[in-house]
């Protein structure tokens, strides 16, 4: 398989290569058809202008030869001036007369004659252009004009061609031309690739090392080895500093998944080890006599006590597993959040009135109808209620409100007991964190409900805040109003 750099150098290689050679051909078949066409023009208005030169020269009385050394040296200038060869012959195709632009011999010339095809196509199209070394006369192949010698009969009124002039030269020029240009065109094309393979060598390994970094980094992840990062791209404002900040980000996510598992085991392990120890001690001091018989029921009742807590335990797990799994969806229906709140608060009266705090409600008179599941944000308010009354200082008040503003409602619950330290106010949602360390012992909670809470609203694409100052502990949570 090809590496990122190979097809990026291939492709521009091709590029390069394909951009030149469109180039390269267009201009030369522009440049080809301009200088074509422009020695075709200047040649052909030679010859017509010589043919008639030689016309009315012939007709004129003066002379009725072009042997004169007048016409020949007349002649013999404009072939020197138009840098061509001007040969005339007569009808038959015998060459009469002959100059050249330099200083060769032409008396071969003198002895020889026009092909007949290009005889008959001057009679016939009355003109001639195109390449020839006219069956040998000239030594290459030269872009020829030629036009025939017409004059009017006097006797007869009748136009009649007396012979034809031809007007030779050759292509050395457009050769050397056009080596001069290929010459040139490759060797542009050579520092241009060069420079180019340069530049893309620079950007290909530029871009491709953040991607062989991030693949080792991702080989180390799968060894277990989570403080991989991708680095030399914090400057870097293109998409692959992008993409290899996104990079860094999810490294730091997983890092702090694995730490998370890391600490969801250990501490399941302490919350499931210290129940099951009590059990396993009281019961067996029951089974071998260390307990007393007078004192088998209370610690009969502490087996209960922590049986239940760990059934407590193992359902929040659960209820936490079935909220964490990818199969749950949160079901979207309209209800009453205050008429939610109300049944909560009825269902923990027990509770509120064995610590004998009181309660301050501000609900709106009427319903407030939101989108979500009602049953999981039942949950919610009673997790939230509950914590709530466990860590309020007896002879308080709770705290219930709901405040609509937009398209959101509002639900706190608020108490008075100890103001959670700063430090740990961000944590008071994680897996089993208890910001009462020394009475976690003697309560009933695990360190699930909070955690639980913060899923739940997750769920729903909600947000739930919390604050601590002066004793008073507020939680709020967002839902949508239907």
């Amino acid at each position: 398989m090809k590496s990122v750099y190979g097809r990026q150098f291939a492709m521009m290689a091709g590029v390069i290569l394909l951009a030149f050679a469109l180039l390269g051909g267009a201009f030369t078949a522009l440049s080809y058809q301009y200088t074509i066409e422009d020695k075709k023009d200047s040649m052909e208005r030679n010859a017509d202008y010589i043919a008639s030169f030689t016309s009315t020269f012939l007709s004129s009385g003066i002379s009725s030869s072009i042997q004169e050394p007048a016409y020949q040296i007349y002649i013999s200038s404009l072939a020197r001036i138009s840098g061509s060869t001007v040969i005339l012959a007569q009808n038959s195709g015998e060459i009469v007369f002959a100059a050249s632009a330099g200083s060769g011999n032409v008396g071969s010339l003198l002895s020889g004659y026009i092909p007949s095809d290009i005889l008959e196509e001057i009679t016939g199209q009355g003109r001639f252009a195109g390449l020839s070394s006219l069956g040998g006369l000239l030594s290459d192949r030269c872009y020829v004009a030629a036009s025939p010698i017409l004059q009017n009969s006097y006797i007869t009124g009748l136009t009649f061609q007396q012979g034809v002039v031809l007007v030779a030269s050759d292509t050395s020029s457009l050769t050397r031309m056009w080596k001069d240009f290929s010459s040139i065109f490759i060797l542009s094309a050579a520092v241009v690739f060069l420079l180019a393979a340069m530049a893309s060598s620079v950007t290909s390994l530029r871009q491709t090392k953040p991607l062989k970094d991030m693949a080792d980094a991702v080989r180390k992840f799968g060894r277990g080895e989570f403080d991989a990062r991708v680095e030399g791209c914090e400057d870097r404002k293109d998409e692959v500093g992008e993409l290899a900040e996104a990079f860094n980000v999810m490294a730091d996510s997983l890092a702090k998944s694995e730490a998370q598992r890391s600490e969801f085991i250990a501490n399941v392990s302490h919350e499931l080890k210290t129940p099951m120890t009590t059990i396993a001690g009281f019961a067996d001091g029951i089974l071998d006599g260390t307990i007393p018989r007078e004192k088998e029921a209370e610690a009969l009742k502490t087996i209960s006590s922590e049986t239940r807590r760990l059934s407590r335990l193992v359902r929040r797990m659960l209820d936490l597993s079935k909220l964490q799994s990818s199969e749950n969806v949160t079901a979207q229906e309209r209800f009453d959040v205050a008429e939610v709140l109300i049944r909560v608060l009825v269902s923990l009266e027990g509770k509120i009135n064995g610590r004998g705090l009181d309660v301050e409600t501000a609900l709106p008179e009427g319903p407030v109808m939101v989108w979500g599941d009602p049953d999981a944000i039942t949950q919610v308010c009673y997790n939230l209620l509950d914590n709530a009354i466990k860590f309020a200082a007896p002879g308080t008040a709770l705290g219930l409100g709901i405040q609509v503003k937009g398209e959101k409602a509002y639900v706190s619950v608020r108490d008075r007991g100890e103001t959670i330290p700063p430090d740990e106010l961000n944590q008071v949602f994680d897996r089993f964190h208890k910001t009462d360390r020394s009475r976690s012992e003697d309560r009933e909670g695990v360190g699930l409900g909070l955690y639980i809470v913060k899923t739940i609203i997750n769920n729903h694409k909600e947000n739930i805040t919390v604050t601590s100052e002066n004793g008073v502990t507020e939680f709020t949570f967002t839902l949508t109003i239907a």
